[in-house]
């Protein structure tokens, strides 16, 4: 029969060699990690691109994580708020809000090409005879949304910049011609329905694969181009402890090098740290500019 200090040593060693074997898990972290992707895509691409993140990031993390694609952006930063969200990927003028209300900070940003920026355009259908934006006075066209940093802000911005416009986009293009969507697909849809001459939009839906389908695209031209746009960031919520916070970013970096497919799927680009000031700094300009208006 073995003695009780040889079983006291057994026991120490198994428990030092299951330290080492499972992950360092924050305590404040839950059981399952939440995150949400902002619906700005194809909803069957989202889906696809939904499975294979869950699975993916949860084996990063070392434990389930739910991927959930809120119908908008306001519920992501309200999830980050309440604690009911972990991660959510949101664009750079839903980060500035995201952080006036204390909501969440900035764990990633997107670099694209290497680059921390993009371009916003105005596109309309290929056989229109517009050069600029200057072109399209008087006529209906379409933002993403009120809320979108290429789709609105940022146009919005250099309209006013280019004396095209003095306080909103009417000065330009006319009582009711101005269309508000739900999205970057939403305002191109607009366009190639023949309900608007324009859409602004960024870059990337208009010039990569994973918002348009070969057909549409074909229909499509750029008209005009602003920026620079800061590209989206993933953020994280305030309710976490620092130690989750490093848990999290670890494990993010870690699906960001091993899955380079999925995750320019996902989230356009690779992910990478950046001071989150000098980031979103075009953002809150715009921002004044457009709260200017409202005053």
């Amino acid at each position: 029969m073995r003695s009780a200090p040889f079983f006291k040593t057994f026991l120490s060693l198994a428990f030092v060699l299951f330290a080492v074997v499972l992950p360092a898990f924050s305590e404040d972290l839950a059981p399952e990690v939440v995150v949400a992707l902002k619906p700005d895509k194809d909803p069957d691409k989202m889906f696809s691109e939904r499975t294979a993140l869950a699975e993916a990031l949860g084996a990063a993390i070392g434990r389930p994580v739910k991927v959930i694609i809120p119908l908008s952006s306001a519920v992501i930063v309200e999830g980050l708020s309440n604690g009911s969200i972990d991660l959510g990927y949101l664009s750079a003028t839903d980060m500035v809000n995201a952080r006036k209300t204390n909501a969440a900070d900035v764990l990633l940003v997107g670099e694209i090409d290497g680059e921390r920026h993009y371009e916003s355009l105005w596109i309309a259908l290929a056989d229109k005879p517009y050069k600029s934006i200057a072109d399209l006075r008087d006529k209906p066209i379409a933002f993403a949304s009120r809320t979108s940093t290429s789709g609105y802000l940022i146009p919005l911005l250099d309209l006013k910049n280019a004396g095209l416009i003095s306080t909103k986009p009417e000065d330009l293009f006319g009582q009711g011609n101005v269309w508000y969507g739900t999205g970057y697909m939403s305002a191109v849809e607009r366009v190639l329905a023949g309900e608007a001459e324009a859409a602004a939009v960024s870059d990337y839906v208009f010039e990569k694969d994973k918002h348009l389908k070969p057909e549409q695209k074909a229909r499509l031209k750029a008209v005009d181009t602003q920026g620079p746009v800061p590209t989206h960031v993933l953020a994280i919520s305030k309710r976490l402890s620092p130690g989750a916070r490093q848990q999290l970013l670890k494990a993010v970096q870690d699906f960001s090098e091993k899955n380079p497919t999925l995750r320019d799927a996902v989230f356009t680009s690779r992910l990478a740290e950046c001071d989150a000031d000098s980031h979103l700094l075009p953002v809150v300009n715009a921002l004044n500019f457009v709260q200017g208006q409202q005053n």
